[in-house]
């Protein structure tokens, strides 16, 4: 249906070739945004479970800018960047239809007032997936946050989440509300 969600397991789970399996059967070109130290598992992945993808790594000072970008990924199937770079090259990721973007370690765009949420949030594809193990560590904030990418606007905007669900969440330890947020995020969080 195109719609968006959150894959949240631990870690060593599988999430890694899970989003792979579904990425194939859908045609690309397709962007992973993960941290650096995952760059390589997501690589490695690829080669191993679908070996029939074309895979790009966008990171480093030779890799490719601008008008160069857009066809370099249309010889190619998956993209891999950082977060990092991913902001720091936003006009040329900009400049690409891009059929699925997944944020791994999805726990980076927590904080929806960092330039990288910002950023994660403009880039434009029919599908937004998040892969972390941790979709809340501290506050529910960082669910809205996440759930801004992959289902913008499903939990309503800041002040209408704080008021519905935070205060009554996390001060009150309202049941209903808590059954309420799990009835909303369910069906996009596996």
């Amino acid at each position: 249906l195109g719609l968006g969600g959150c894959l949240a397991d631990d870690m060593g789970l599988g999430k890694t070739p899970t989003t792979l399996a579904h990425l194939v059967s859908i045609p690309g070109p397709h962007l992973v945004v993960c941290p650096l130290s995952v760059v390589r598992n997501w690589q490695t992945e690829a080669a191993r479970f679908t070996p029939m993808m074309r895979v790009l790594v966008h990171h480093g000072a030779t890799r490719t800018h601008a008008a160069e970008f857009a066809h370099a990924v249309a010889a190619h199937d998956l993209v891999i960047t950082t977060y990092q770079v991913a902001t720091r090259d936003l006009d040329s990721l900009h400049a690409v239809e891009w059929s699925m973007v997944v944020l791994d370690e999805a726990q980076a765009v927590k904080n929806p007032d960092t330039h990288t949420s910002r950023a994660m949030r403009s880039i434009k594809a029919e599908q937004h997936i998040a892969l972390t193990g941790t979709p809340v560590e501290n506050r529910l904030s960082e669910l809205w946050s996440i759930f801004q990418v992959v289902a913008p606007g499903l939990l309503g905007n800041m002040a209408q989440f704080r008021r519905q669900f935070v205060v009554p969440i996390e001060k009150d330890h309202d049941l209903a509300a808590t059954h309420e947020l799990r009835r909303l995020t369910g069906p996009f969080l596996l």
